[in-house]
């Protein structure tokens, strides 16, 4: 019964026109619900009528949310449009300002310390404040690769029934928008404790897996974790010190020469990092992992939030490195605790309907390609396949569009059912409970299994199960809305900027 709109005023009533292009008719307000409104303001507004036989709603001001062309206000207006809450009430901030910004030693018995055992790198992009996840790679003697992926142990702070896990259910996850972020957990906790800076002690959660050169997981072990990360590194500047070792230096400038020289002494951590993401990227692409190109926009905004440039988002192959490492940590954390019976929350990706790929391929059989599939037999190879052979072709844009809107989307589920997109029988978001509510209730079983020797009692076992299906619910809804507003804020401000061009 709430809505956001542009107020127009007249001499003894005013209307509201809404954001919201589908509903298409003004909305009355008489003079007595005026409130603070003032004419060409965004307005949060209450139905008190619904429209009928022609008459329209009636409606009165709730709150006045800025002029039109005032700055951050087309953000503000999403917000209230979404209902997004976007404060933290005050009991959550101060839960979790109790914690400072130093662990407690007391909760270091019964981790494995790995502060002197391994050099730990973040790779973020360069304003990230809350580095949730960080990596380490070194080669044993056989020439297997040895992965560390450690993720901060936000369940150790947030736990069950506390006001911040109150809270952190409803936010279900953190909302990315084009000038601000509206996050899961309060900046206390998010940029401070749990956030693996450069040189501080932190509590991890760490998965270590031996990989062999088929990309193949041969060993595992999860387990709680002191770390301390040894240097933070940004994607930029990986990204020039690969380019570096494979003396691509004529792309590099001098100023770039100098920047990579700096990170001398861990040249050869980035080194197998990049041959082990080769590896598993290699592995993917053979099972059938579904390599969906479709570009992303970077807006640049000016000191007052204003869109003054649209690039297209460059995603380089330090990028690639954690997302491979994330992928292979998610399917082994997932892998483990599907055969443990846990329960447990997954990342499922159901396959296609075999209708929805007929009515692809009859649109694609024009171009000359075509999805073979029946309905005993839906592969992610076949799409991967169509994907490959559209590469670079005029019609690449179109094709991968059409092929993502064949398939269905992910959600989260308390039963595995696998994920058709990455070609994987097994999946689970773990690596950022930061900022994603089934990551840190993942987290939450997890340290419960390793606390209490990986038994549980069938009491704890039917509650936390009842609670996995509850929780991946309500996280799947919240999800949806987080990328709705994200896309719509993102939408805002492409036509912003194109409605300095319009004449042109």
């Amino acid at each position: 019964d709430t809505l956001v709109g542009t107020f127009q005023k007249n001499k003894n009533f005013g209307f509201v026109i809404p954001d919201d292009k589908k509903l298409c008719r003004d909305i009355f307000i008489s003079k007595k619900n005026f409130g603070k409104a003032r004419n060409n303001h965004k307005v949060l507004v209450q139905i008190t009528k619904y429209p009928q036989k022609g008459k329209k709603a009636e409606g009165k001001i709730l709150e006045v949310i800025g002029n039109v062309n005032e700055a951050g206000i087309d953000m503000l207006s999403l917000i209230k449009d979404y209902d997004l809450p976007y404060r933290f009430p005050k009991d959550v901030v101060k839960e979790a300002q109790k914690f400072g910004d130093k662990i407690n030693p007391n909760d270091i018995a019964g981790r494995v310390d790995l502060r002197s055992k391994y050099d730990i790198f973040t790779i973020d992009g360069e304003d990230a404040k809350d580095l949730d996840d960080a990596v380490c790679v070194e080669k044993n003697e056989d020439g297997n690769y040895v992965l560390g992926v450690h993720i901060a142990d936000v369940s150790n702070y947030v736990t069950e029934n506390s006001q911040l896990d109150k809270e952190a259910i409803i936010r279900g996850t953190s909302v990315y928008m084009m000038d601000r972020v509206i996050p899961m957990l309060p900046k206390e906790l998010s940029n401070g404790i749990c956030s693996l800076n450069e040189g501080k002690d932190r509590f991890a959660l760490s998965v270590i897996m031996e990989i062999n050169d088929k990309g193949q997981v041969i060993s595992s072990d999860i387990r709680k974790s002191i770390i301390k990360v040894t240097k933070r590194m940004s994607y930029a500047n990986v990204y020039k010190i690969l380019k570096y070792l494979e003396s691509d230096s004529d792309e590099l400038s001098e100023q770039d020469i100098e920047i990579v020289k700096q990170y001398e002494k861990y040249f050869n951590h980035f080194k197998l990092m990049k041959q082990l993401a080769e590896i598993l990227k290699s592995k993917r692409e053979k099972d059938g992992s579904l390599e969906l190109d479709i570009p992303e926009s970077k807006i640049i905004l000016d000191e007052n939030g204003i869109a003054i440039d649209v690039k297209k988002y460059e995603i380089t192959f330090a990028n690639e490195i954690i997302e491979q490492f994330m992928l292979i940590a998610n399917e082994t954390v997932a892998e483990k605790f599907y055969w443990l019976e846990a329960p447990f929350i997954y990342r499922v990706h159901p396959e296609p309907d075999i209708d929805k790929i007929r009515e692809l391929n009859t649109f694609i059989w024009n171009l000359g390609y075509s999805i073979k599939a029946n309905k005993d037999n839906i592969h992610p190879k076949a799409f991967a396949q169509v994907l490959e052979e559209v590469k670079g072709k005029p019609e690449e844009r179109v094709v991968s569009n059409l092929i993502l809107r064949t398939l269905k989307i992910a959600q989260y589920e308390s039963e595995n059912r696998g994920h058709f997109g990455i070609a994987s029988k097994y999946y689970c978001h773990f690596t950022s409970p930061i900022r994603r509510y089934p990551d840190l209730f993942i987290h939450r079983i997890i340290s419960k299994y390793i606390e209490r020797n990986y038994v549980l009692s069938d009491d704890d076992i039917e509650k936390y199960s009842e609670q996995a299906t509850k929780y991946a619910k309500i996280s799947s809804e919240r999800e949806k809305i987080a990328q709705k507003v994200e896309r719509d804020s993102i939408d805002v401000k492409k036509a912003e900027y194109m409605s300095s061009k319009i004449g042109e």
